[in-house]
């Protein structure tokens, strides 16, 4: 059984549909820690579930890499075999990206490598595009720069705006994430292997 630890920094819709996910008996992965960057709304999420979080407030920290010594302690408490962001809006230090490489992924609202960055959706419909859309992927050191695991198009529609994009983005970004970490607990993905065809 893989073992997930999940860090969020908001509301974690993408958090919830994974701890439904992982509630099935068939499902071959589980949720053992949510951890957030501040006082998130998410956490109710796993609180619901019975599922331990906790909490490395960002703005506690005297700079990044100091917050991400915290948040590796946090995380190796726990021993996860996957670490999944799931809208942690901060940029990890390298020193924790390196300790969790290749295990640690991510999702964007975007199809990569277009639209890196906070503001996928927001800088797709200022790009006039006719379709974006959601991936999931290998967190590297750059910015959405990771091997990508699995994406899907989501079309711009006449009239969208970002928020109304964004809405019909989330459930495809949050189907490919099941689909991925399902696929990683079966071994139909190996992230050490996708990580080294793209670094070759």
């Amino acid at each position: 059984m893989l073992t997930v630890a999940v860090l969020i920094s908001g509301a974690g819709s993408n958090l919830r549909a994974l701890l439904e996910a992982a509630s099935a008996p068939d499902y071959p992965a589980r949720i053992i820690a949510v951890g957030a960057d501040r006082d998130a709304a998410g956490f109710a999420h796993a609180e619901e579930f019975g599922i331990p979080t906790f909490l490395v407030p960002f703005r506690q920290f005297e700079s990044r890499e100091a917050w991400g010594r915290e948040l590796g302690v946090q995380l190796a408490a726990w021993k996860p075999d996957l670490v999944v962001l799931s809208g942690m809006m901060r940029l990890l230090p390298a020193e924790l990206v390196e300790r969790w490489a290749p295990n640690i992924i991510n999702t964007h609202p975007a199809y990569l490598p277009e639209f890196p960055g906070a503001h996928g959706v927001r800088d797709a419909i200022a790009a006039g595009v006719a379709q974006t859309g959601a991936s999931v992927i290998v967190v590297d050191h750059g910015v959405d720069s990771g091997p990508i695991l699995a994406q899907e198009r989501v079309p711009v529609l006449p009239g969208d705006d970002e928020a109304a994009l964004h809405e019909r983005i989330k459930p495809v970004e949050r189907r490919l994430l099941i689909d991925v970490v399902r696929r990683i607990a079966s071994g139909d993905i190996d992230l050490a292997a996708a990580s080294a065809e793209a670094s070759s």
